[in-house]
């Protein structure tokens, strides 16, 4: 073999090297985004008194909420402080109901991801739908 046909097989063997570390390095990083922000990591119900629900947002604006829990909790010894669970909201329509009910007490389904993204709202946790709806008891 010639100088040039080494240095021609040396370019060629580094060409596929390089080329199939980029398509190996592509596909990690389609798999860590889709785990991070598109996979759900887990799926409850949450039950409280609805705080509020909103429509807010810089430039994606998405909707919002916060259930205050029954109970107490402290991360911090010696304080207490109210159970909330901050989400957003996945469509307008369960939206609508919960701003017209604030301060009932709802049962709300939700998914959990692993990551928050801009456009889908502010917290990894989305309300999908209401599970029930009553009056707080007097």
């Amino acid at each position: 073999m010639s100088a040039k046909n080494l240095e021609r097989n040396g370019m060629s063997g580094m060409r596929t090297f390089l080329r199939t570390f980029v398509i190996i390095l592509v596909l990690a990083l389609i798999g860590f985004i889709y785990w991070k922000y598109y996979y759900v990591f887990g799926t409850g119900v949450k039950s409280g008194y609805l705080n509020f629900a909103v429509h807010k947002g810089q430039i994606f604006k998405t909707y919002e909420g916060k259930l205050i829990q029954e109970g107490i909790r402290s991360r911090t010894v010696g304080s207490i402080e109210s159970n909330e669970f901050e989400f957003s909201i996945a469509s307008k329509e369960v939206y609508e109901v919960l701003s017209r009910n604030s301060g009932k007490i709802f049962d709300l389904h939700y998914k959990e991801y692993n990551g928050a993204i801009p456009w889908r709202g502010n917290t990894r946790y989305v309300v999908d739908s209401i599970i029930s709806m009553r009056d707080p008891e007097k």
